[in-house]
């Protein structure tokens, strides 16, 4: 089952994407073909050869014909999806892309997201790049996707509302949590689209993992920068690990407690997990003279250790924390986002040996939707795993899939 790596050393885009698949092995027919299934019109799919600063790569590019020219809101957005011809896990991943798409270009311009209006990442384009871009991964067989760091690019961007920084807004908003940087010329590298496409399909961030390569595909951006070889790379092949999971190192910030107020302990960990930590956890132990007390440990990348470190200090009444770098064997993820009655719940689905899958929706999302319905909270955790099966996203888990 094919595992698929971006290295987003010159950013991402949605058109990057599309020219990185298809270099790497997607027949464009098939793409094309696929596309049929999406009920927008006026556009012609080209995919050409171009050469990036002495990187050959393939341009995909989506050409307007005529039809839409206004900006569409996400009601729109999410029906146009919906009622698609898209295999289920395609709908549901580029529901999710759009969502989070509003939601930046609503922080970024104080609007909610049923205000938004499209107007940075465009109409059919960007439906066509997202969904072009899921459905691709979907006719690989993709199962896993990893990426590593993001270049956002550097500098400053005209734009429908002026001259503006690099990342623009929504990418800005978008990139929370992710790992980024910025190198190369003074331009912008990664769109919305892209870095969106990102959060939705990717499982981890890091170097290439360990895996067997079967082909390496190069995705050109629109820009050709002189000494600057603009292309999204993709490698797909073979996970080299008998459960398909990833070794990786960590760090255990520790530290004894006996005199803070258990009132604090939840604000503590919020912050913690604010700071970078991956997980927090909160140990009843014995102390000196026989004292009631608590260790609280938290595990995080080696890059947030020192925030964590600092946290831990500032929000308790420890003196000093204690620091232990380790392994860890993580069973590869992916998250699949299903609408339920109320809202959408994400699951998170880990990869066993042998293709087999183990999913569990998560507890945020279904409290959510509980509050705002008043229904159980168990309730809706069952509805989203039935949800999960009638899909039948745990099936293609174990064939062609991904997140």
């Amino acid at each position: 089952m094919p595992h698929l790596h971006f290295d987003c050393y010159s950013g991402i885009s949605g058109d990057m994407v599309l020219g990185a698949l298809v270099d790497a092995g997607l027949p464009f027919r098939n793409l094309v073909h696929g596309l049929k299934g999406l009920p927008v019109k006026g556009y012609v799919l080209q995919s050409k050869q171009v050469v990036r600063s002495g990187v050959h790569a393939t341009k995909v590019d989506v050409v307007i014909r005529h039809g839409r020219s206004a900006p569409l809101a996400l009601r729109r957005i999410q029906r146009i999806i919906a009622t698609s011809r898209m295999p289920a896990q395609v709908k549901a991943q580029g529901l999710e892309v759009f969502r989070r798409l509003a939601k930046a270009e609503g922080s970024a311009h104080r609007v909610s997201p049923a205000a938004v209006r499209f107007h940075e990442v465009g109409v059919v384009d960007s439906l066509v790049d997202v969904i072009g871009g899921l459905l691709g991964c979907h006719l690989l067989g993709v199962d896993r996707v990893t990426s590593s760091s993001v270049n956002l690019g550097s500098g400053i961007t005209d734009s429908r509302h002026g001259l503006l920084p690099v990342p623009g807004p929504a990418v800005a908003a978008l990139s929370r949590g992710l790992p980024v940087y910025s190198a190369g010329p003074p331009r912008e590298l990664t769109t919305p689209t892209g870095i969106a496409l990102l959060s939705v399909l990717v499982d981890e961030y890091g170097p290439l993992p360990l895996m067997r390569p079967t082909a390496v595909g190069y995705g050109a951006g629109a820009a050709d920068t002189n000494g600057w070889p603009n292309a999204l790379r993709v490698f797909i092949g073979e996970t080299l690990s008998g459960t398909r999971g990833t070794t990786e190192r960590i760090v255990q910030i520790e530290t004894n407690l006996d005199d803070l107020n258990p009132q604090a302990y939840e604000t503590v960990m919020d912050r913690l997990f604010a700071a970078g930590a991956v997980d927090v956890t909160l140990t009843p132990v014995v102390m000196k003279r026989g004292r009631p007390g608590i260790v609280l440990a938290a595990l995080a990348p080696p890059g947030k250790a020192d925030s964590v470190s600092a946290v831990m200090l500032a929000e308790t009444t420890a003196l000093g924390v204690r620091l232990q770098e380790m392994s860890r064997h993580v069973l590869a993820r992916r998250i699949v986002s299903l609408p339920l009655r109320g809202g959408h719940v994400k699951v998170k689905v880990a990869t066993l040996d042998r293709g087999r899958t183990k999913a569990a929706p998560e507890y945020q999302d279904c409290k959510r939707i509980a509050q705002q319905t008043g229904r159980p909270v168990q309730e809706i955790m069952q509805e989203a795993m039935e949800a999960f099966h009638r899909t039948g996203t745990s099936k293609k888990a174990k064939g062609k899939s991904k997140n």
